[in-house]
C-alpha cells in the first residue's frame, strides 16, 4: 500500500504519473498563483470586527500558553472553536508580524486544499477538468477573499472539502481494498474533525449526504472525527462548566439558526446572489447548469444534490452571513468545470468571464467607500475605461477559442484573473489600511496613544475591536462629551480622529 497514494487520494501511484502530469505541463501557472496568494498579507491592517478579535484570541493563547479556553481581552470567548486561534497562535510563536501571523496559516491551508482538490479531480475526472475546476475555485472572488481574511470560514471549508472529496471519490479509487478504504475513512474523518474544530457542528450536517453513500468508510470517518475533535470540547467543558455549552452550542448554533436575536437576518433567497457574486468573474458559467448534458454523470448528480442540500440548510437559517456558503464553492467549481467541458463553446464562455474583469478598477475604487458607508452608490461607470487591459485579455481568450485551443484559453483566463486579483491588492489594500483599518490610524498617532490614557466615544464596533487589538487591551468608553484627561478617540467625517483636552 502506497501511503502517499492514500493521503493524496490517488495522488501518485508509480504507474499513474504520466496521467497526472499530462494536465500539469504548464507548471509556470503555479508561480503567479503562489505569488498572488502569498503577497500583501501585511499590506493592510486587520479588517472588520472578526479579524482583530480572532487575532487577539490567538495572540493571547500564544502568550498565556492556555490552548484550551479562548479568551478575548482576558475573558472567555466561546463563539467559535479553537482551530483558527491555534493557527494564529502558532504564527505568533514563530515571531511573525501580527498580520502575517494571522493570515499566513490561512493562505497555506487554502493552497494545500487547492493542491489536494486538483490532484483528486485529475484522478477522478481528467487533468483538464481538474485544471478548470481549480482555476475557477482559486480565482473566484469568494475563495480569494476568505483565503486572505483571517476568519473561520476558510479553514472549515477547506477541511470539510477534503473530507467530502475523500468520502465521495475515495471508494472509486480502491474499489476492492477494504483495508485501504478504512484508511481513507480515517483521513476523511480527521479532516471532518478539523472542520468541527474550525467552526462547530455545521460540518456534521453538511457531511450527512456523503455518509449516506460512503458506507464502507462511514464508521471509520465517524470514529476518526470524534478522536480529532472531541478532546477539545471535553476539556473546554471540564474547565469552564455549563457556560461553555450554553454560549457555544445554544446561542451560536441553535439560536443562530432559529432566532433573529443576532441581527444577521436576511431573506430566504439571500444566498443565491451571494453565490453568484462569490463566483466572480466566473458567474456567467452558472448559466451552463441548465444544460441536461451536465447531469449524465451520476457523480455530478450527487454533487448537485449535495449543493442543493447545503443551500437549503443555510437558507433555512434565520441568521445569514456571506461566508457561511463558502464550503459550497469547491463542489460548485467541480460542477461548473464538468459543465464547461461538455460545452462546445467552452472557450467563448471563458472569454465572457474575462470580459467581466473590465469592472475591476471600478470595483477597486468603490470598495473603500462601500465598507465605510455600506453603500454602492459611488460606482463609477466612467472607470470602466481603465479596465481596457482586461478587454485585451478577453480578446485573446476569444481568439484562442476561435482557434479551438480550449486549454490555452482556460490558462489565459486564469492568468488574467490572477492579474486582476494582483491589481486589486495593489490598488485597494493601501487605501483600506489608511481609511478602513485601525492600523493606519494607530501608527500615525503611536506616540500620543501609547503615552496617554485613552477612551473611545461613539466608535464603530469593528473599529473598537481593532483599537483594542493594537492597544493590547480593551479601551474604555468615554464618559461625558469632552475628555477631561488623556485622549479621546472619536469619529469625524467618517474617520477616526483624536480629540485632546
Amino acid at each position: 500500500m502506497d501511503l502517499v497514494y492514500i493521503v493524496a487520494l490517488g495522488g501518485g501511484r508509480p504507474g499513474d504519473w504520466p496521467y497526472y502530469t499530462e494536465g500539469l505541463s504548464k507548471h509556470w501557472l503555479l508561480v503567479p498563483l503562489l505569488v498572488v496568494y502569498l503577497s500583501s498579507l501585511g499590506r493592510v491592517g486587520f479588517l472588520g470586527p472578526d479579524e482583530p478579535r480572532y487575532a487577539s484570541i490567538g495572540r493571547e493563547m500564544a502568550h498565556s500558553g492556555d490552548w484550551v479556553t479562548p479568551r478575548l481581552d482576558g475573558s472567555p470567548w466561546f463563539e467559535k472553536p479553537p482551530l483558527l486561534y491555534w493557527m494564529t497562535g502558532a504564527g505568533y510563536r514563530l515571531h511573525l508580524s501580527a498580520e502575517w501571523a494571522a493570515r499566513l496559516p490561512l493562505v497555506l491551508a487554502s493552497l494545500a486544499f487547492l493542491w489536494f482538490f486538483h490532484r483528486t479531480l485529475a484522478r477522478e475526472f481528467s487533468p483538464h477538468i481538474a485544471l478548470v475546476a481549480t482555476g475557477i475555485l482559486a480565482t473566484s472572488a469568494g475563495w480569494v477573499a476568505y483565503s486572505f481574511a483571517s476568519i473561520t470560514d476558510l479553514p472549515m471549508s477547506a477541511a470539510l472539502g477534503a473530507a467530502t472529496l475523500i468520502g465521495v471519490f475515495g471508494p472509486s479509487a480502491i474499489p476492492s481494498r477494504a483495508r485501504q478504504t478504512m484508511v481513507l475513512g480515517i483521513w476523511a474523518g480527521a479532516f471532518l474533525g478539523l472542520a468541527v474544530l474550525a467552526k462547530g457542528f455545521v460540518p456534521l450536517v453538511l457531511i450527512a449526504p456523503v455518509l449516506l453513500i460512503a458506507r464502507r468508510m462511514r464508521l471509520a470517518m465517524i470514529a476518526s472525527c470524534a478522536v480529532v475533535a472531541a478532546p477539545w470540547y471535553v476539556l473546554c467543558e471540564l474547565r469552564n462548566g455549563p457556560v461553555f455549552w450554553n454560549e457555544f452550542f445554544w446561542k451560536h448554533h441553535v439560536d443562530r439558526f432559529l432566532h433573529t436575536s443576532l441581527e444577521h437576518v436576511q431573506p430566504f433567497w439571500y444566498y443565491l446572489p451571494v453565490l453568484l457574486a462569490g463566483l466572480f468573474p466566473w458567474t456567467p458559467l452558472a448559466a451552463l447548469l441548465v444544460r441536461p448534458a451536465t447531469y449524465k454523470d451520476e457523480r455530478i448528480r450527487f454533487l448537485v444534490f449535495w449543493l442543493l442540500f447545503g443551500l437549503a440548510f443555510f437558507s433555512a437559517a434565520q441568521n445569514k452571513l456571506p461566508g457561511y456558503v463558502l464550503p459550497l464553492l469547491p463542489v460548485l467549481a467541480i460542477v461548473l468545470a464538468v459543465a464547461l467541458d461538455k460545452t462546445p463553446a467552452a472557450g467563448w464562455w471563458m472569454g465572457v468571464c474575462v470580459l467581466l474583469l473590465i469592472a475591476t478598477p471600478a470595483i477597486a475604487a468603490l470598495l473603500p467607500d462601500a465598507l465605510l458607508s455600506f453603500s454602492t452608490s459611488h460606482f463609477s461607470l466612467a472607470r470602466l475605461v481603465y479596465g481596457w487591459p482586461f478587454a485585451v485579455a478577453a480578446a485573446g481568450v476569444f481568439w484562442m477559442a476561435w482557434q479551438g485551443r480550449r486549454e490555452h484559453a482556460m490558462l489565459a483566463a486564469t492568468l488574467a484573473t490572477l492579474a486582476a486579483i494582483a491589481y486589486f491588492k495593489i490598488a485597494v489594500l493601501p487605501v483600506l489600511d489608511e481609511r478602513y483599518s485601525v492600523r493606519g490610524f494607530w501608527r500615525a498617532h503611536a506616540q500620543q496613544l501609547e503615552a496617554a490614557d485613552i477612551c473611545v466615544k461613539d466608535v464603530r464596533r469593528d473599529w473598537v475591536y481593532g483599537l483594542n487589538y493594537y492597544a493590547g487591551r480593551p479601551l474604555p468608553e468615554c464618559i461625558g462629551t469632552e475628555p477631561q484627561t488623556g485622549v479621546q478617540i472619536g469619529v469625524r467625517d467618517g474617520q477616526l480622529k483624536l480629540i485632546q483636552p
